[in-house]
């Protein structure tokens, strides 16, 4: 009994895997001190492929199914083993499963702030994550070119290797899609599409199938954000200009008295907006006594009509020259002062500007 036993050992009659664990993309058929027995069975299930290697060299792939083992199912080993039709004697092969199901939720994301090309802004810096799925399509492609003769391949050894492929090709599908980044949000689903486009080749050329790709984010580094979001208020201040002035003096006063309750000082800067709230102010209040003394020119008019001339020639003057300068130069201070409080401008700059600025008001 013990005899038997160990000849039944030396023969492998029925050749078959069943994965016990997930993310196994190729398993090595345990062969040692084995031989497959000629006529012996081959299983392969659904989502799976099974290739035969001779010597090292690729032989028969089989897709699903149950095959008997015989010069007729296997013409490649035949060939390489040089067999003849009737040649029945158990061989040494090295079987290999690799498994065909669809790979999924694998992430993709950028570390670093990718720089691109953009319709808007030229070129921006933009971060972005998503997932995307794929599957071995070519298990002898992938033999030779990934897994070779590992016991058993996984998703997770690959993982990097395909991550820096979805990265590689981000500018590219930018470009390919042709959407600017402010549209990029609204349009995910033609972006995700642009980016497995860009990308499909790479993933052939090692045996595996992009089957789909998604965009889950997109964002500008924080730094950038706050620039665009600049430009958005500006974009939606529009004609408004001297509202949004009015609205911004209304909100910096309180301030302004904080910091002179406080002790005042607040440096240049705070000298900037302290004086940009005063100029606004005065002007609010310079164009309601206009409007005031209006009134009384026009009622001096009725009164003598003959003094008109005279009235008129002495009125102040009209406020919407200075009006404009006066909104221009506080919106300059304003940003003056942000540039200094960052440290772009120079004590020196920002004051020989402060300067240039203060002439154009006298």
């Amino acid at each position: 009994m013990g005899l038997m036993d160990f000849i039944k050992k030396q023969f492998i009659d029925i050749i078959q895997w069943t994965e016990d664990d997930n993310g196994v993309l190729a398993f090595r058929y345990p062969m040692q001190d084995f031989e497959i027995q000629y006529g012996g069975s081959l299983t392969v299930r659904e989502s799976q492929m099974a290739v035969f290697v001779n010597e090292g060299k690729v032989a028969d792939v089989f897709g699903p199914g149950m095959y008997k083992l015989t010069t007729q199912t296997l013409p490649v080993l035949t060939y390489l083993k040089n067999w003849d039709k009737l040649f029945e004697s158990p061989f040494k092969s090295d079987v290999y499963f690799f498994s065909t199901r669809q790979q999924i939720d694998q992430r993709w994301g950028t570390t670093q702030p990718v720089t691109i090309r953009d319709k808007d802004f030229g070129a921006v810096r933009l971060r972005a994550f998503g997932n995307y799925s794929y599957r071995v399509v070519d298990p002898k492609k992938f033999h030779t070119e990934i897994s070779g003769t590992r016991e058993r391949y996984t998703v997770t050894e690959l993982d990097g290797q395909l991550r820096g492929l979805m990265l590689q090709h981000i500018s590219d599908a930018v470009a390919q899609s042709g959407i600017p980044f402010l549209d990029l949000a609204a349009n995910q689903v033609e972006f995700a599409k642009a980016l497995q486009e860009a990308t499909s080749p790479s993933f052939e050329a090692l045996g595996l199938k992009l089957e789909g790709v998604t965009l889950q984010n997109v964002s500008l580094p924080e730094e950038l954000q706050k620039i665009l979001d600049q430009k958005i208020g500006m974009g939606m201040i529009g004609q408004n200009m001297g509202q949004f002035l009015q609205y911004q003096t209304a909100q910096a006063i309180p301030k302004l008295a904080e910091g002179v309750g406080a002790g005042g000082g607040g440096g240049i800067a705070g000298d900037a907006m302290g004086l940009g709230a005063g100029l606004a102010l005065g002007q609010t209040m310079a164009q309601q006594l206009q409007q005031g003394l209006s009134g009384a020119n026009q009622a001096a008019a009725q009164a003598a009509a003959g003094a008109a001339g005279a009235a008129q020639a002495t009125a102040p003057v009209q406020p919407q020259p200075v009006s404009a300068s006066a909104d221009e130069v506080l919106l300059l201070l304003e940003k003056l002062g942000d540039l200094k409080a960052k440290g772009i401008l120079t004590d020196e700059e920002f004051a020989a500007k402060k300067a240039e600025l203060l002439k154009k008001l006298s």
